[in-house]
């Protein structure tokens, strides 16, 4: 089995929940859209740039479902290109294990998954799904309000905080 892409620094990005509103559906026609009104895909994603904008050596490994549900190309080009840049994997590799298989896995066991598989010295998740998450990584979860996301300034404090402590 090869080694997946690593880095020393990696924040496990998840989307619904924390870079826009948690209600999100696919429709065949309509494609992915969020049922929430006033709300749109991708809303707070500055934000996060502007928080990676200075801790240039974090990396991102998409824990979205959207790799699952789309494929991981389809989630990277959702992203800024500068964040974009940072994509260097997702939790999701169809060569290690079956989609059913791992759609039966919590997030935190998941991520838990690749961060074995990886080996980061230091990581974090930011994700608005905290149930099932092993005990030994649950403080590695910077968890989101799914109606706000990042854009709640409590949770900024947490990434802030937590990019300074990496």
């Amino acid at each position: 089995m090869d080694k997946p892409l690593t880095a020393d620094k990696i924040l496990y990005l998840d989307f619904d929940g924390v870079l826009h509103h948690e209600n999100v559906l696919t429709h065949p026609y309509r494609g992915i859209y969020i049922a929430a009104p006033g709300r749109t895909l991708f809303e707070w994603m500055s934000i996060l740039e502007d928080l990676l904008a200075p801790h240039p050596d974090v990396a991102i490994v998409l824990s979205t479902s959207w790799v699952l549900g789309r494929s991981f190309d389809f989630a990277k080009s959702r992203l800024s290109p500068s964040l974009q840049k940072r994509v260097i994997g997702a939790t999701f590799n169809h060569r290690l294990i079956r989609k059913d298989e791992f759609s039966l896995l919590s997030r935190g066991l998941q991520i838990a998954e690749d961060v074995s598989r990886r080996e980061p010295k230091s990581w974090f998740a930011l994700d608005d799904e905290h149930v099932g998450w092993p005990t030994w990584c649950r403080e590695k979860l910077i968890r989101t309000d799914g109606a706000v996301g990042i854009s709640d300034p409590d949770a900024q404090h947490a990434v802030r905080t937590r990019l300074d402590e990496m």
